[in-house]
């Protein structure tokens, strides 16, 4: 296990403290540089499950006991398209927060859209949502410009936009050694560090396995919508990954992407209220597509259960 070689801090104060201005976050990491403390950031949307609480877990062990953990709760309004699920996207932050006090989390950090982007326009009909559109003044954004175009970023346009622009802003904020981010969001993670390499980003970016459900089911915050008869179809997704992968491990020459797509698609029909919105089969490293398929090539797939999109990765 790799750990960030930092000095000592001068004090170590178990008692978590909520920040939720910028200004004050800003404060404390340059108190925490000062005393060269190591300090983990885990960026969340809140509605935390098991899945977040272990990259929690992992940023302690890199850190060490020592060392500064925070997690950022905040549900990113531009990563979320105009028809997308901002407004209704689960939220619990009281139980996020004793959640977060349970693993000894030494800060959380929950701003508002005020406070992450200047100039942003609160709704005042539903204010703590955020739900409103960003004014003139919001016209800075991060993007890159290659890993970030297939999959998701086909899928859902200007998502990616989002996440590199609000991911900058908290290694600017919060000036982490490392963060932690879950497999589950692949491409996301990819395109994370891309940005870290382009940028000179002094953050070491970790990986984490996907936490799941006792059926397969990635944990995500999404699955609260899955109601009555859903979830037990959202096992098609670990269905389908499971059935490609068999089939890849017994072929003695490589599959064309087109005829496992085919399959994925024959799989995700058995749930009658699942709907394939794509599946990609290409390298881990470049995530180039690939034509071919065998052992060790990597495969993603997005999947509308109901009106519920799920996503779900892994390596052949």
């Amino acid at each position: 296990m790799i750990q960030i070689a930092c000095l000592p801090p001068l004090a170590h104060f178990s008692a978590m403290r909520i920040v939720t201005s910028v200004s004050a976050m800003q404060r404390l990491a340059r108190q925490w540089r000062r005393s060269n403390a190591c300090v983990g950031l885990v960026p969340t949307m809140g509605y935390l499950h098991e899945g977040h609480l272990s990259l929690v877990r992992a940023a302690r062990r890199r850190v060490g006991k020592v060392g500064k953990v925070v997690v950022s709760i905040y549900v990113n309004p531009t990563q979320f398209g105009p028809k997308e699920d901002l407004s209704r996207y689960p939220r619990d932050l009281k139980r996020d927060l004793k959640l977060c006090r349970a693993e000894g989390v030494d800060v959380v950090f929950a701003p508002n859209n005020a406070e992450m982007y200047p100039g942003w326009a609160e709704a005042t009909d539903e204010p703590a949502r955020g739900n409103a559109c960003p004014t003139d003044t919001l016209s800075t954004y991060v993007v890159e410009e290659k890993l970030s175009r297939g999959m998701e970023g086909a899928s859902r346009p200007g998502h990616f936009r989002g996440v590199t622009t609000v991911v900058a802003k908290l290694f600017n904020i919060v000036q982490p050694d490392v963060a932690v981010f879950g497999a589950k969001d692949f491409q996301q993670a990819a395109v994370v560090k891309r940005m870290v390499r382009d940028l000179n980003f002094p953050v070491q970016i970790v990986v984490a396995p996907t936490v799941r459900e006792p059926d397969g089911v990635a944990m995500s915050s999404r699955n609260k919508y899955l109601a009555g008869d859903l979830r037990p179809q959202a096992t098609v997704l670990r269905c389908s990954i499971r059935t490609v992968r068999q089939a890849v491990a017994a072929a003695k020459k490589p599959i064309p992407a087109a005829q496992l797509r085919a399959v994925v698609l024959r799989v995700i029909k058995t749930a009658p209220s699942a709907r394939l919105d794509y599946v990609e089969f290409f390298d881990s490293e470049t995530l180039s597509q690939v034509e071919k398929v065998s052992r060790g090539a990597h495969m993603a797939l997005a999947v509308f259960v109901g009106k519920t999109r799920l996503i779900d990765n892994m390596v052949l």
